[in-house]
């Protein structure tokens, strides 16, 4: 067996005299008996794990495979996590599978890889680590694999920076882990909403995309980094970190181990003094490699086609310029009311909805469930958050903006939304205002519905299709929803209705407006916001604002 191991390491070509080297470096770790004399008359080259054990940088070796007590694999071990942790050696292999790292951070014999090709690896490696030439020098152009984890509920913004990410880094991408979101508990992967193999094939020009780990990376997952600190996993990325940042923090980490995880990565890429191709390529990711899965897209043209062409004959007053008429295509016009108006968003503004006392006890005790209390509008008095334009628009307030607006029940509206704070009573008041408000449930049948059912990424990807399919969208307040369909919406230049909170928030605080002087202000206050398109300023989304970083005729 000596013999074949030692033919097959001979079988390398080139850097004869450094292989000799890395050969001699690796004998005495294989045969240190033959060894022992000459140990002592030179106990400076032979003893290179005594130098580094006083860094305390070991740990435990045990659990090794029932064959490496034969090669004094021991040894080996400590030679190579000499090498390892002097970050002489640092390969993003592990030696080419050789070695497997544990979850106490100590390296082990990998049982599947044939002991002589592991040899013959290390062999090389530290051929290339005498001869003088870095490892990353004699790597593939990808600095290695990078993966990130991100919420259900706002996956777009994160998805975007992470391949951002991945450009700046010059690194693999793997499909992002879509992490469950604590109020909607939906489990719904990124393969359930985007297509996949879209997203690959726009990107692939831009960043290397996998949708699965390697198998020698079978050890990075999420309980793995969950169960202890992880040195390849990245948690000290600033707010808005420059690219620089990155390239300084986890490039190294790449180059040491071959695979780095960012979390948390909410929020953590700049949006300004970024290179022009950079944010070409996050709008490229957002408007056109983030494509639903081919059954939300099939059932949002469904909910469109109904909407556009109502069941009923009657026409309505066509002095109203959004109606049932028929344009040149035949397709009737419709507006998407996004209504953020679910117990979630309810307790977390801390406004005062009108509930009384028990309903304040109620949305107190449910913030201090989500958010340990944690709520900055807490410390505000529900006037001053109004006037602030701080409070989500109730039902009946969004109802009262599109009437000063001009929408009339002749209005056909689709309303997106999960599950409305207070259920179909808070409604009743916007849907006698609107009598042709149509929602997922009135358009399509529950089997018609059934992949989507109770999963809340699904439900809200459906609302996003068909909010890009409308004549007019309007949000009862800012939010995810919001900036994305305002950012979308103007990439794509269609009309957008922003509601500007502030106003509204007084003009329902003062209850001595009479009806036309309350339209008067709604009006003239909603002048500019009504699909004018708006420059990104310094810190601003570029996913809000797409221009002019992503638009050239702007």
């Amino acid at each position: 067996m000596r013999e074949g191991c030692h033919s097959h390491i001979h079988s390398y070509k080139g850097g004869g005299g450094t292989m000799a080297g890395a050969l001699l470096l690796l004998l005495p770790l294989l045969f240190p008996s033959l060894f022992t004399t000459f140990s002592h008359a030179f106990p400076s080259l032979l003893s290179v794990e005594k130098r580094f054990d006083l860094d305390g940088n070991f740990g435990n070796f045990g659990n090794l495979d029932s064959w490496s007590g034969m090669l004094q694999s021991r040894n080996i071990l400590v030679y190579l996590r000499v090498l390892w942790n002097a970050k002489l050696l640092r390969s993003y292999k592990l030696i080419y599978g050789g070695l497997l790292p544990t979850k106490d951070g100590n390296l082990v014999f990998n049982k599947s890889v044939h002991r002589c090709s592991f040899l013959s690896s290390v062999a090389r490696e530290i051929s290339r680590l005498y001869s003088g030439v870095p490892r990353w020098r004699t790597k593939p152009a990808e600095n290695g694999f990078y993966m990130e984890s991100t919420n259900t509920y706002n996956p777009f913004i994160k998805i975007c920076d992470a391949v951002a990410l991945a450009k700046i880094l010059n690194a693999t991408l793997i499909i992002p882990h879509l992490e469950v979101n604590p109020v909607w508990k939906d489990s719904s992967t990124f393969e359930e909403i985007f297509d996949v193999d879209h997203f690959i094939n726009v990107l692939k020009d831009d960043i290397s995309i996998v949708k699965e780990l390697p198998d020698e990376y079978f050890w990075s997952t999420r309980e793995y980094y969950a169960e202890a600190i992880r040195a390849n996993r990245i948690k000290t990325a600033p707010v808005h970190a420059s690219a620089n940042w990155y390239l300084e923090n986890v490039s190294p980490v790449l180059q040491s181990y071959g695979i780095a995880a960012v979390a948390p990565f909410s929020h953590r890429l700049a949006f300004d003094n970024m290179p022009k191709d950079i944010q070409r390529l996050r709008c490229k990711v957002n408007f056109q490699a983030l494509v639903f899965v081919p059954h939300i897209r099939d059932l949002g043209n469904t909910l469109v086609s109904r909407l556009r062409h109502p069941p009923t004959t009657d026409e309505a007053d066509s002095s109203n310029y959004l109606t049932d008429s028929k344009d040149k295509q035949g397709s009737g016009k419709f507006v998407v009311l996004h209504l953020r108006f679910d117990k979630d968003m309810a307790a977390h503004s801390a406004c005062d909805f009108g509930g009384g006392k028990a309903e304040k006890l109620a949305l107190a005790k449910y913030r201090q469930v989500i958010w340990q209390g944690r709520v900055l509008n807490s410390q505000f008095t529900d006037e001053e958050l109004r006037s602030q334009g701080r409070c989500p628009l109730t039902p009946e307030e969004i109802g009262l903006l599109l009437a000063a607006l001009g929408f009339d029940n002749s209005t056909r509206l689709y309303l997106a939304s999960h599950k409305v704070y207070g259920g179909e009573a808070r409604i009743s008041t916007l849907h006698s205002l609107f009598p042709l408000m149509e929602d997922k449930k009135s358009l399509a049948s529950s089997e018609e519905r059934a992949k989507i059912k109770g999963k809340a990424s699904l439900l809200a990807a459906v609302d996003y299709y068909v909010s890009m399919h409308s004549n007019i969208f309007i949000s009862a307040s800012p939010g995810n929803m919001h900036n994305a369909m305002v950012g979308h919406r103007t990439y794509e230049n269609m009309k957008t209705i922003r509601p500007n909170m502030a106003l509204l928030g007084q003009l329902f605080l003062n209850k001595s407006l009479t009806w036309p002087e309350f339209q008067e202000a709604v009006v003239e206050g909603h002048k500019s916001r009504q699909g004018i398109l708006r420059l990104r300023r310094s810190q601003q989304s570029i996913y809000t604002y797409p221009a002019p970083d992503c638009m050239c005729s702007a």
